[in-house]
C-alpha cells in the first residue's frame, strides 16, 4: 500500500503497511470488519503463513473462504460452516421429500380421474401387477400421510422441520 492508507490488518494490527503487505490487496482499509473476524479466529501470523504458501492467483479464493469460515465459527464456535452446509442438506432433503409427495399427489389425481382406463387395457401378467401396483398406490392415495412410507422414506416427526424456528446463518 506504501503512502496513503493503511490496509485493514495494519490498521488493526497498528503497525505500517509496507508496499510488499500481503495482506493489502483482500482486506482494504474500507472494510476493517473482513479483517477483524478473520484475525479473531484464526490470527494474523497464521493468515499470513497460509497466502505466503499458496500461489497469487489462488489467494482471493482463500481470504474469501476464511473470511466464510470465520464469520460461521463467529455464529457457530462449534460447527463453524459444517453447521450451516449440514442445516442447508437438511433442508434439501425436506424440499426432495415435499417434491416427492407433491408428484405423488398428482399422480393420484390423475388416477382418480381416469380408473377405467387402465384396467380395462391389461392383458400382459407384468401389466395385470402394474395394475395392482396402481391400485395400493391408488388406495394409499385416500390418507396422503402414507405416501412418504409408499415411496420409502422413512417418516419421523423429527424429519421436516420449520425453518423459522432456526436462526438464520446469514442474517
Amino acid at each position: 500500500m506504501g503512502g496513503s492508507s493503511p490496509c485493514a490488518s495494519c490498521k488493526l494490527l497498528r503497525r505500517r503497511c509496507a508496499k510488499d503487505c500481503i495482506f493489502a490487496p483482500y482486506f482494504p482499509s474500507d472494510d476493517p470488519q473482513k479483517f477483524a473476524m478473520v484475525h479473531k479466529v484464526f490470527g494474523a501470523s497464521n493468515v499470513s503463513k497460509m497466502l505466503q504458501e499458496l500461489p497469487v492467483h489462488q489467494r482471493a479464493d482463500a481470504v474469501s473462504s476464511l473470511v466464510y469460515e470465520a464469520n460461521a465459527r463467529v455464529r457457530d464456535p462449534v460447527y463453524g460452516c459444517v453447521g450451516a452446509i449440514s442445516y442447508l442438506q437438511s433442508q434439501v432433503s425436506q424440499l426432495q421429500m415435499q417434491l416427492a409427495v407433491a408428484q405423488t399427489e398428482i399422480l393420484c389425481i390423475q388416477m382418480q380421474q381416469e380408473p377405467n382406463n387402465t384396467l380395462q387395457t391389461t392383458s400382459s401378467q407384468s401389466q395385470i401387477d402394474d395394475v395392482q401396483d396402481d391400485k395400493s398406490l391408488l388406495l394409499s392415495c385416500t390418507n396422503f400421510n402414507t405416501i412418504p412410507q409408499y415411496l420409502g422414506f422413512a417418516s419421523s416427526s423429527n424429519a421436516i422441520q420449520d425453518p423459522l424456528k432456526r436462526e438464520s446463518l446469514w442474517t
